[in-house]
């Protein structure tokens, strides 16, 4: 896999920029970046290709960030995570000559009350069924152009597929046809005409308690030590993985039990770190686990972009593929040794103590390790009678204590539990063709005592 050095580095490839609107140029007092998605400051295209237009208009570059108190299935685990990040992308951008704006109001509507000043609007992408809702009403009363600048993937998704994919086997000759253009290094651009002095109201992130308590932000999920929001902390923990882990990585990842993964799901969720600068920083080494890394990276994760842009019901049971569907339901009446409700699954209350062990990991440390996920959700959907509401219980566990849930990631993580991206496996009871799990299957990876032992001082 090349990384593209044959690429202007600088250059941000047409196929990530996108006009949203037909709003003409106008005679505005700065241009306004819209930081959703992306608030980092380091390879970020959507700022970049801002700062240039700023640039050539000879105007300031101002950028914003709003916050919504009622943010779906959003508390203050996830809320403090991303002030913690959006704190040191703000003092980022002000060395940068650029003023960060920050609204605690629903992004769409301060986006647009700002735009009545500006010359041009760039906004970065998300995928998810808000994000896209947020975009198009700002393009459809925004009163200058807004242009869409995708940052948070490889390959453009659009550019990616016309289509949702089957499966990984499916995408993977796609992306790797065009990989190479888009793998390519992102050279930062100074501004002319700095934002600094400007007057704008902003809430101040330095204390987050108090901001999170005026968002009237759901507090019943307390905020984790175990990691901290930011660009610099997602870049300390690639740099230990990359000297310490990458190496072992295809033989010792699906062992919960040691400490082999990246933990880069929570900051590329926030957009605090870029998929683009972590795969280029991996293929920097000669590593012999960087081709099994580069997979989950770029083909798995940008397959659930693809699923999540595509399938509308991504977050429903009826995303599933028709096999899928059918033979879950036709097994729903199959017995259940045991049945448990939402509360004895949150409270990590079953027969099993290792499932038990990896609720605990979730709901204490906001981040459950994945191989122990797949088990935990396919364990749901043999203890919970209604094919339908196991895949409910599952994605409103996941997405309530992960600090990487309500993540494309997760959506497609869940669904594949259900059969989603994957193929028909022998029929057995419960789970029809679905994949099974067992705790015999984890005993024969690794010493399951010792994860549960591990999870015990929680």
């Amino acid at each position: 896999m090349s990384t593209g050095h044959g690429f202007k580095p600088g250059t941000i490839q047409k196929e990530r920029i996108k006009q949203l609107n037909e709003a003409s140029l106008r005679n505005g007092s700065y241009v306004l970046y819209w930081m959703q998605a992306s608030p980092r400051t380091e390879y970020n295209h959507a700022l970049e290709y801002a700062v240039e237009k700023a640039n050539e208009l000879n105007r300031p570059l101002v950028a914003f960030f709003g916050i919504t108190g009622n943010f779906p299935e959003a508390n203050e685990r996830s809320y403090w995570f991303m002030l913690e990040g959006l704190l040191e992308t703000k003092k980022s951008l002000e060395e940068r000559g650029i003023q960060l704006v920050v609204w605690g109001k629903s992004p769409e509507k301060g986006i647009l009350e700002l735009s009545r000043g500006a010359s041009l609007l760039v906004g970065d992408r998300g995928y998810l069924r808000i994000q896209k809702k947020w975009y198009q009403y700002v393009a459809e009363k925004a009163p200058c152009p807004f242009i869409q600048v995708e940052t948070n993937v490889v390959v453009p998704v659009e550019t990616a597929s016309s289509k949702e994919e089957y499966s990984a086997k499916t995408l993977r000759p796609k992306l790797t046809r065009v990989l190479e253009k888009y793998l390519a290094p992102l050279r930062e651009s100074s501004l002319r005409v700095h934002s600094l002095d400007l007057e704008f109201e902003s809430v101040e992130l330095e204390n987050p308690e108090r901001l999170i308590d005026e968002l009237n932000v759901d507090r019943t999920v307390k905020r984790v030590e175990s990691f901290r929001g930011g660009t610099s902390e997602a870049k300390k923990h690639l740099r230990v993985f990359i000297k310490r882990k990458l190496d072992d990585y295809p033989e010792l990842r699906n062992d919960p039990t040691l400490d082999f993964v990246s933990n880069m799901s929570p900051y590329l969720h926030f957009g605090q770190i870029s998929p683009v600068y972590i795969a280029l920083e991996i293929l920097k080494t000669e590593s012999p686990g960087r081709g099994a890394y580069l997979e989950e990276l770029i083909v798995r994760r940008e397959l659930s972009m693809n699923f999540v842009f595509y399938n509308e019901k991504y977050d429903s049971f009826n995303c599933l593929p028709g096999w899928a569907k059918n033979t879950l339901m036709a097994h729903r009446k199959d017995r259940r040794p045991f049945k448990y409700g939402l509360e004895e699954l949150e409270n990590g209350e079953t027969h099993d103590p290792v499932w038990n062990a990896a609720q605990k990991e979730m709901a204490k440390t906001g981040k459950m390790h994945g191989y122990m996920r797949m088990y935990w959700a396919k364990k749901i959907i043999e203890w919970v009678e209604s094919p339908v509401e196991a895949f409910r219980l599952a994605l409103y566990l996941n997405n309530k204590y992960e600090l990487d849930g309500r993540d494309p990631n997760s959506f497609a993580g869940v669904a594949w539990c259900f059969g989603k991206h994957d193929r028909p496996w022998k029929e057995r009871p419960v789970y029809g063709k679905v994949r099974y799990m067992s705790e015999n299957g984890l005993k024969r990876k690794f010493d399951v005592g010792k994860y549960i032992r591990k999870l015990q001082c929680y």
